[in-house]
C-alpha cells in the first residue's frame, strides 16, 4: 500500500476485472485482479463420499436453495446444518455442493474452511479464517486488512465481485461453534450463499435458516453399513446382506449414527473373515461399547469429549446425571428433581444441552428429553467417573421418589367413582392425572423395573400399585403383565425374602394381564398357581379371589363347566377383605360361563346381582359391563327390545364413567341389536365408531368383531364388494392374534357371500381354510356348515366327485353335532348328487 499521509486527490485505485473494494483497500495506485480460478488446493474442500446415503430428502431441499436466483428476495442467505457429534453434518454439505457444483452453478467455485470450533488445540479464529479465505480468492496477503471488521469487508466485497463478473462462488463453514464464530462468513448478497455446520442450533444468524440432521433411519444406516464395507475391503463383500439381522443389530447398538457406523465398517474390514455376529456380540457390552467404536484417529468417545468440555459445569453436571433415569425420556421437572434444581433452572440448563444437540427436545411434547443412546453411554461414564458414591445415590432417590409420590397422587384420580376428598391435590384433575401418566408411562415402568438393581424394590412395588388401575383402564396389558412379571420375581427372590407375602397378589394380577392379552392358558396356570398357594396358606380372600379369575379363564378358554364350578366354589365363601365389589365380578363372570351353556335365565340372574352390588357401592364402570352382558343374554333369550335398553343403559353409564372400551362394546352391541330388530338407521355409523375407539385402545380381538358384523351388514344392504372387504380383513387379523375361532368364522362366512356373488373359485379357497380351523378346536357345526358351503361350491364348478365326498364329510359333521335340520339339507345336496352321478 501507499502512504497514508499524501493528499487523497492523489490515491489512486486502479482495480482490474471489475473489482471495487470501496474503503477498505486504501493507498496509492493499488492494483488487484481476479485470479482465474479458485484451485481446490486453496478451497481446502475435501471430497464428498461415495458410499453417501439416507439424506435425500434434506438433500435435495438444499441443493434447490442454491439455485442462481432461487427467492433472491425472501429466501435465507445461509444454511446451518447442525446436529449431534458424528451424525454426518460435514457429509451432507459436501454432498449438496457437489451436487450443485455439477449443475455449474457455482464457475467461480467453492471456499471451505473448517474452523475446528470445538477443538482447543486447532481452533481458527474468525480474523484468521477470513485471511485465509481472502487469499484464497486471489488477494495477496499484503492487502489483507489487519482487523476482523475490515477483513470481513474485504471477504464480502470480493465475494460480490466474483459475482458481478459470473463467477458465483459457494462459502462452506464447517465445524463452527457459536453465533460469534460463524457470524462474520455470512454474506448480505444473495448471490453467494453460505453453508455452515454446527454442533449447535445457531439461532442467534441473521438471514440464515437452521436444519436439525438426526441419525440415519434403520434401512439407511444398514445401507451406510453395506457401503462402506464394500468400498472399504471388496465390491463383493456380502457379509451385510448374508446376515440381515445381525446388519441391522449392529445399526441399532450404533444408535443408526453414521460416525459409528463407518468405524464399525472399518473395523470389519480390517478382518475380511470377522461374521457380523463377531461384531454384535463386541458391541452388546454397553460397558465397552464406547472402546469399541473407535479406529485410528476417529473414535466416537474423542467427538463426544470435544463437545462436553464446552459445557459450563452446571450443564455437565446435568448431563451426565440424566442417564440415572431409565425411562426413554424424561421431563423438565424430573430432570429438576433429580438433579436437585428448580425446575425453570433445569429448563434453561436443558435448552442448552438442546442446542449442543447433546440432548434431543421430543418433537411433539414439548418439556420431554432424550439422550442418543451413544450419548447417554458417554454420560453415564462420566457420572461414574466424577460423581461419587453419595452423589449418584442420592440424585437416584430423588428421582424415584418424585416418580413413587406423583403416581400415587395421579393413581386418586384414575377411578372415576373415587370420593373427592380421597384425591390428591397434585392434580387439578383425571384429565390432568392421566395427562402426567400418559406422558411418563415408559419411564415410570422402566424405573419400577430398575428398583431392585438400585437396591430400591419399594420403588417397584410402589410403583406396581400406583400403576396398575391406569395401566388397566388405558388397556396396556403388555406393559401390565412385564410389571406384574418384575413384581413377582422380585418377590419370589432370595435377596427379598419379606416380601413373599406379596406374591398372590402380583400372581393374580399377572393372570388378569395375560387373561387380557388372550393367552388363556397361561392365565390358567397362573390363576391355579395362586389358587394353590392361597389354599395352602388358608388364606380365604385370594382363595375366593383366584376361584373367580380362574372361572373367567375357563370360560374363555370354552370350558364353561369348569368355569361354573370353580366360580359356584368362589361365591360360597366371604368376598376378599369384605369387598362385595369382588363378590360383583364374580357374579358376572358366572354370568358369562352360565350364557355360554345356554342356561340364559340363569346368566341373567347373575348380571342382575353384579348390576345391584355396583349400583351399591356406584362403580358406574362395573355397572356398565355387567348391563352390557345382561343385554346379550336378553338377546339370545329372544328379548331384543330389552335387550336394546339394557345396551343403550350400558353405553350411557360408560360415557358417565369416561369408560371408552366398555362404551365401544356397548355401541357395538346396541348397533347390532337395532339391526336385528329392523332399526337399521344409523347402525353402520355406530359400528365404525365403535371399531375406530377399540383399535385406538389397543384391543384387537373385540375391533375384529366389530369388522364381522361390519360385513354382515353391509352385505344385508346391498354393498357386497364392502362386506367381503370386511369379512377378509376380519380373517387376517384373528389370523395375525392367534384367534382360530373368528378365523374360521370369517372364512365360512366369507366363502358364503363369495358363493353368493358367484365367485365360485374364491368361495371354494376360503371355505377349505375354515374347515381345518373348526377341526382344531371341535365345533362340528361350524366345520359341517363349511363343508356344506364348499360342497355347493364344488357342485356349481361341476366337481361332482369331490362335491359329494364333502357332502358326505357334512353328513357325518351334522350328525356329531346333532342338527337335524342341516343334516337333512347335507344329507339332501348328497342324495341329489348321487343320483345323478348313477345316471
Amino acid at each position: 500500500m501507499g502512504n497514508p499521509h499524501q493528499d487523497s486527490a492523489q490515491v489512486q485505485n486502479q482495480i482490474k476485472d471489475g473489482v471495487f473494494f470501496n474503503t477498505v483497500v486504501q493507498g496509492n495506485n493499488v492494483t488487484l485482479r481476479l485470479p482465474r480460478e479458485i484451485t481446490p488446493a486453496l478451497t481446502g474442500m475435501p471430497a464428498p463420499s461415495s458410499t453417501f446415503t439416507g439424506r435425500d430428502a434434506v438433500l435435495d431441499l438444499l441443493v434447490e436453495e442454491l439455485r442462481p436466483g432461487r427467492r433472491a428476495d425472501t429466501g435465507p442467505l445461509a444454511h446451518v446444518v447442525a446436529g449431534l457429534p458424528g451424525v454426518g453434518k460435514t457429509e451432507l454439505v459436501l454432498q449438496v455442493a457437489h451436487r450443485a457444483s455439477r449443475e455449474g452453478w457455482f464457475p467461480g467455485g467453492i471456499l471451505f474452511i473448517d474452523l475446528h470450533g470445538y477443538d482447543g488445540d486447532r481452533h481458527i479464529s474468525p480474523d484468521r479464517a477470513l485471511s485465509s479465505l481472502i487469499q484464497a480468492l486471489g488477494i495477496p496477503d499484503h492487502d489483507v486488512p489487519d482487523d476482523l471488521q475490515g477483513r470481513a469487508r474485504l471477504y464480502s466485497s470480493v465475494l460480490s465481485a466474483y459475482a458481478d463478473r459470473g463467477r458465483r462462488i459457494l462459502v462452506i463453514v464447517d465445524n463452527a461453534r457459536d453465533d460469534s464464530q460463524a457470524g462474520p462468513f455470512l454474506l448480505t448478497d444473495s448471490r453467494v450463499p453460505v453453508l455452515v455446520t454446527s454442533r449447535h442450533t445457531l439461532t442467534g444468524l441473521k438471514n440464515a435458516r437452521t436444519h436439525d440432521l438426526g441419525v440415519l433411519d434403520p434401512a439407511s444406516a444398514v445401507e451406510l453399513l453395506r457401503r462402506d464395507l464394500r468400498q472399504a475391503r471388496d465390491p463383493d463383500d456380502s457379509r451385510v446382506d448374508d446376515a440381515p439381522e445381525s446388519a441391522a443389530r449392529i445399526a441399532h447398538l450404533c444408535g443408526h449414527l453414521p460416525l459409528a457406523l463407518r468405524i464399525v465398517a472399518a473395523l470389519l474390514a480390517d478382518l475380511p473373515a470377522r461374521p457380523l455376529a463377531s461384531m454384535v456380540d463386541a458391541l452388546g457390552d454397553a460397558r465397552s461399547r464406547l472402546q469399541r467404536l473407535s479406529r485410528g484417529d476417529l473414535a466416537v468417545r474423542t467427538a463426544f469429549e470435544l463437545s462436553y468440555h464446552h459445557l459450563s459445569d452446571a450443564q455437565a453436571r446435568l448431563f451426565r446425571l440424566l442417564p440415572i433415569n431409565a425411562g426413554p425420556d424424561i421431563s423438565t421437572d424430573s430432570a429438576g428433581r433429580l438433579a436437585d434444581l428448580p425446575s425453570d433452572e433445569a429448563d434453561i440448563l436443558l435448552g442448552a444441552l438442546a442446542r449442543a444437540h447433546l440432548v434431543e427436545p421430543h418433537a411433539k411434547n414439548y418439556g420431554r428429553w432424550r439422550l442418543h443412546d451413544l450419548l447417554r453411554l458417554y454420560a453415564d461414564e462420566e457420572c461414574a467417573l466424577r460423581e461419587d458414591a453419595h452423589e449418584r445415590r442420592s440424585a437416584t432417590s430423588r428421582l424415584l421418589d418424585h416418580y413413587l409420590t406423583t403416581a400415587a397422587a395421579a393413581d386418586t384420580h384414575v377411578d372415576v367413582d373415587t370420593e373427592a376428598t380421597a384425591r390428591s391435590p397434585r392434580f387439578r384433575d383425571r384429565d390432568a392425572a392421566l395427562c402426567w401418566l400418559d406422558e411418563e408411562r415408559h419411564s415410570l415402568l422402566a424405573t419400577a423395573q430398575a428398583g431392585p438393581t438400585l437396591e430400591r424394590p419399594d420403588a417397584l412395588f410402589g410403583l406396581h400399585n400406583a400403576l396398575v388401575h391406569y395401566l388397566s383402564w388405558r388397556r396396556h396389558w403388555s406393559d401390565y403383565e412385564q410389571l406384574s412379571q418384575a413384581a413377582l420375581d422380585a418377590a419370589r427372590s432370595s435377596e427379598f425374602p419379606h416380601l413373599r407375602v406379596l406374591e398372590l397378589t402380583f400372581l393374580n394380577n399377572l393372570g388378569l394381564a395375560q387373561l387380557e392379552l388372550r393367552r388363556f392358558d397361561d392365565a390358567v396356570r397362573s390363576y391355579q398357581s395362586c389358587l394353590a398357594q392361597a389354599r395352602l396358606a388358608e388364606d380365604t380372600d385370594s382363595t375366593a379371589m383366584a376361584l373367580s379369575n380362574l372361572g373367567r379363564a375357563y370360560e374363555e378358554l370354552h370350558e364353561p363347566e369348569k368355569a361354573v364350578e370353580v366360580l359356584q366354589e368362589a361365591l360360597t365363601l366371604p368376598p376378599p377383605d369384605g369387598n362385595i365389589r369382588a363378590r360383583g365380578m364374580t357374579f358376572t363372570n358366572l354370568g358369562r360361563a352360565l350364557h355360554k351353556l345356554r342356561r340364559l335365565d340363569e346368566a341373567a340372574e347373575a348380571f342382575t346381582e353384579d348390576i345391584a352390588i355396583c349400583r351399591a357401592v356406584a362403580d358406574l364402570s362395573g355397572e356398565a359391563i355387567a348391563r352390557n352382558n345382561l343385554g346379550l343374554a336378553m338377546r339370545d333369550m329372544g328379548l331384543l327390545d330389552a335387550a336394546v335398553d339394557h345396551h343403550r343403559g350400558a353405553l350411557e353409564t360408560a360415557r358417565t364413567a369416561k369408560d371408552n372400551h366398555t362404551a365401544a362394546l356397548a355401541q357395538a352391541n346396541l348397533a347390532v341389536e337395532m339391526a336385528a330388530s329392523g332399526r337399521t338407521s344409523g347402525v353402520i355409523d355406530m359400528l365404525e365408531a365403535s371399531l375406530a375407539a377399540l383399535e385406538e385402545l389397543g384391543d384387537s380381538y373385540m375391533a375384529t368383531q366389530c369388522r364381522m358384523h361390519l360385513g354382515h351388514l353391509k352385505y344385508m344392504e346391498g354393498r357386497s364388494e364392502e362386506a367381503i372387504s370386511f369379512i377378509s380383513e376380519a380373517a387376517e387379523a384373528s389370523h395375525a392374534i392367534g384367534d382360530r375361532r373368528t378365523e374360521g368364522r370369517a372364512f365360512r362366512d366369507l366363502g358364503t357371500y363369495l358363493l353368493q356373488e358367484g365367485r365360485l373359485v374364491e368361495a371354494i379357497e376360503a371355505t377349505r381354510r375354515a374347515i381345518p380351523l373348526y377341526h382344531s378346536f371341535g365345533d362340528m357345526g361350524g366345520k359341517g356348515d363349511s363343508l356344506l358351503i364348499l360342497g355347493i361350491s364344488l357342485d356349481a364348478t361341476k366337481r361332482t366327485d369331490e362335491a359329494i365326498q364333502i357332502f358326505q364329510a357334512a353328513v357325518a359333521a351334522f350328525k356329531e353335532f346333532g342338527d337335524s335340520e342341516k343334516l337333512n339339507l347335507a344329507m339332501g345336496c348328497l342324495k341329489e348328487l348321487e343320483d345323478l352321478s348313477e345316471s
